[in-house]
C-alpha cells in the first residue's frame, strides 16, 4: 500500500502523457453533444472519486451531476431515462456487474458513457462507448491508492479541457511535483491518536469532501478503525454532538471558498473538546489543531484535496501496522470485488 501510493505521482506524470488527444477528443464531443444532465457510476474508493468529479462538474461546467443507484436498475427493474445525458463510470477493476448493467442499459438509452478504469480488457471497459485509462499500473494492495488519485487526475483533466481551463491545465502540468512534496509530508505526530482510537471523524468540505470520504474508508478497511466522513456543513446538523473528552477529528481545511467555514467549525470543535488533527496548507488551521499535518503550497482549489490524500496513505498504512494489521491483505476483503 506505501509503495503503491508513493508510485502515484509517476503514475499521474504517465497518464497526463499518455491521455493528452484523448482529453481533447472527449472534450470536443462533449461540446458538440452538451449533456443535459451527469450521471455517475461507481462503488467504494471509485465512489469517492465520483463524488469529486461531479463537484468539478457542478462547479466549473454547471452540468447537474447525480451518483447512480445501481440496484434501481439490477434489483428493481427500473428503466432509468438517461438519453442525452453522459454517464462516467469508474472503477480499478472494471469487473463489478452492477456498474457494467448500469452502463449498457445507459448506452442503450442514448447516453454517452464514458469509463474511468485501470484494466482496459474489463467488461465495463468494454461496455462504455469511450474510455479513459487511468494508467495506474498494476495494483496488488487490496486498497487502492494510486489509482484512486490517477482517477480524480483524470476527472480534472477532462474538466479542463472541456471548459477549456486554461489555469487549471497549467497547474495539471505541475501535479506530480506537488504529489511528491505531500508524500514527504510528516504525519507522523497524528500515528499515536489513530493508532489508540476506536471511533472517530474525518470531516471535509467542497472539493475536500471527498477525500474525506477516501480517508475514512482506508481507516475503515486496513486499520479495522470505525471512521464517518461527514461534510463540515452536515456535521452541524446534528452529528456534531458527538464531539466531546478528546473525541478525535480528523479536519481537510483547503485554501478555496469553504475554508472561512471550515475554520469557525474547528474552533467550535475545539471547544467542545474534540482533539483536532488538521490537514492543510494553511497557517491560520494548522494553528487551530491539536495535531498539525502540514501540506505543501496550494497548487490550484480543484487539485488540493489530491495533496491531502498522498499524505494521508503512509500515514493509514503506517496505523494499520502499529495496529498490529496488514495494510496490504485487510481482514475479509479481496481486492475485486463484484456486486449485483
Amino acid at each position: 500500500m506505501r509503495a503503491e501510493s508513493l508510485s502515484a505521482p509517476d503514475r499521474i506524470a504517465a497518464q497526463l502523457r499518455a491521455n493528452g488527444q484523448a482529453y481533447a477528443d472527449l472534450a470536443t464531443l462533449l461540446r458538440a453533444r452538451p449533456p443535459a444532465f451527469a450521471v455517475t457510476v461507481a462503488r467504494g474508493s471509485s465512489g469517492h472519486a465520483a463524488a469529486y468529479a461531479r463537484a468539478l462538474f457542478e462547479t466549473s461546467l454547471g452540468v447537474v451531476t447525480a451518483p447512480a443507484a445501481p440496484s434501481a436498475v439490477t434489483l428493481y427493474g427500473a428503466r432509468l431515462r438517461l438519453k442525452d445525458s453522459l454517464v462516467l463510470a469508474i472503477s480499478q477493476s472494471g469487473e463489478s456487474p452492477d456498474l457494467v448493467t448500469v452502463v449498457e442499459r445507459a448506452r442503450d438509452d442514448g447516453a454517452l458513457t464514458l469509463a474511468l478504469v485501470n484494466e482496459l480488457d474489463s467488461p465495463l471497459a468494454r461496455a462504455a462507448e469511450r474510455c479513459l485509462p487511468l494508467h495506474a499500473g498494476p495494483e496488488c494492495s487490496v486498497a487502492a491508492t494510486k489509482s484512486f488519485l490517477c482517477s480524480l487526475s483524470a476527472a480534472a483533466s477532462l474538466v479542463a479541457a472541456w471548459r477549456p481551463d486554461a489555469e487549471l491545465a497549467t497547474a495539471l502540468t505541475a501535479l506530480p511535483d506537488r504529489l511528491r512534496a505531500a508524500a514527504a509530508c510528516d504525519w507522523s505526530a497524528a500515528l499515536p491518536i489513530l493508532r489508540d482510537a476506536r471511533s472517530l471523524l474525518v470531516v471535509g468540505r467542497g472539493y475536500g469532501f471527498p477525500v474525506a470520504q477516501e480517508m475514512a474508508t482506508k481507516l475503515k478497511e486496513t486499520c479495522t478503525l470505525h471512521a464517518e466522513a461527514l461534510s463540515a456543513a452536515d456535521l452541524l446538523h446534528g452529528p456534531v454532538a458527538l464531539v466531546h473528552d478528546g473525541f478525535p477529528v480528523l479536519l481537510v481545511a483547503l485554501p478555496d471558498a469553504t475554508l472561512p467555514g471550515v475554520l469557525e467549525l474547528a474552533r467550535r470543535l475545539r471547544g467542545q473538546g474534540a482533539h483536532l488533527m488538521v490537514a492543510s496548507p494553511v497557517a491560520e488551521a494548522l494553528d487551530l489543531a491539536h495535531t498539525a499535518l502540514p501540506l505543501p503550497a496550494p497548487l490550484h482549489p480543484m487539485l488540493d484535496p489530491m495533496m491531502a490524500a498522498q499524505a494521508f496513505y503512509p500515514l493509514a498504512a503506517d496505523t494499520a501496522l502499529a495496529r498490529g494489521l496488514d495494510p496490504d491483505r485487510p481482514p475479509s476483503l479481496s481486492k475485486v470485488t463484484r456486486t449485483v
